[in-house]
């Protein structure tokens, strides 16, 4: 994010998803995935400022399906999911974006 303002960094969308979770069915439990996005807001609010913390969305993307996107999105740092295969099931890919 070095050389991007304030103002451009809250329009930012950032994805986590741990290296392990690819492409392998396993994913983080909630608390652990709410862990890392809040580190990552906190970062962005000492390279930036609180405000701007605030407004960056920072999304989960570890196996996210239908059995787990309600207590991924009760989470207070996780904004959104990036969802991979689970797409690839028109059914259970409803359930999660109309969550």
């Amino acid at each position: 994010m070095e050389g991007l303002t304030a103002e451009q960094v809250a329009g930012l969308v950032i994805a986590y998803e741990p290296v392990w979770a690819i492409g392998t069915g396993r994913t983080a439990s909630a608390d652990d995935a709410n862990a890392v996005c809040a580190f990552t807001r906190r970062t962005v609010a000492e390279m930036y400022d609180t405000q701007t913390a605030e407004n960056v969305r920072i999304q989960y993307g570890g196996s996210v399906k239908p059995a787990n996107i309600a207590e991924l999105m009760a989470k207070s740092d996780i904004d959104g999911a990036l969802v991979g295969g689970a797409a690839l099931d028109a059914a259970g890919f409803s359930k999660i974006i109309k969550f």
